[in-house]
Formats: C-alpha cells, structure tokens, sequence
C-alpha cells in the first residue's frame, strides 16, 4: 500500500472530511499540520505546484489533490486502485 500524506490546519472541515473518508474506508494516513512548525505551509505549497488550500493529499509521491478529488475518487471507485 502506498503511503498517504495529508497537509492539513486547523478548523478545516474539508480536512475533517477526508480524515472521516480515510476512517470509513479503514485507509491510514500521516497527517501533517502546516499550523504545527515554521515551513510546513511552504514546503505544501511547493510540492503541490503552488496550492494553497487545506488539505492537500498525497499518494507516495502523486499529488491527487484536496478533499473534492479524493471523494470524487472514492465516488468513482477508483480509490482503492490507487492506493496498490
């Protein structure tokens, strides 16, 4: 399974969301809160080509996107694919 990386902050219920996702499809994942250190909301912002927005998801190394990517995914039941 490939490692998940979540950008997140503080009272982002998009981030809630995804987390809640993650949790109902019994996927694990590492949560990193850019509010947490110096650098964290710039190093998100590099990786993922200039976003901005909270979350931002990662798959390894495939950027999919923030909340509405990843529930269109699960919607398209293209989720699990993804994650071998």
């Amino acid at each position: 399974m490939k490692k998940i990386i979540m950008y997140t902050g503080p009272l982002c219920n998009f981030c809630d969301a995804a987390k809640r996702l993650f949790s109902r499809n019994n996927i694990e994942y590492q949560e990193i809160d850019i509010s947490s250190k110096a650098g964290l909301m710039d190093e998100m912002i590099k990786k993922s080509n200039g976003r901005r927005t909270i979350p931002q998801i990662f798959f390894d190394d495939h950027h999919v996107g923030g909340y509405q990517e990843l529930r269109a995914l699960e919607k398209e039941e293209k989720l699990e694919g993804l994650l071998k």
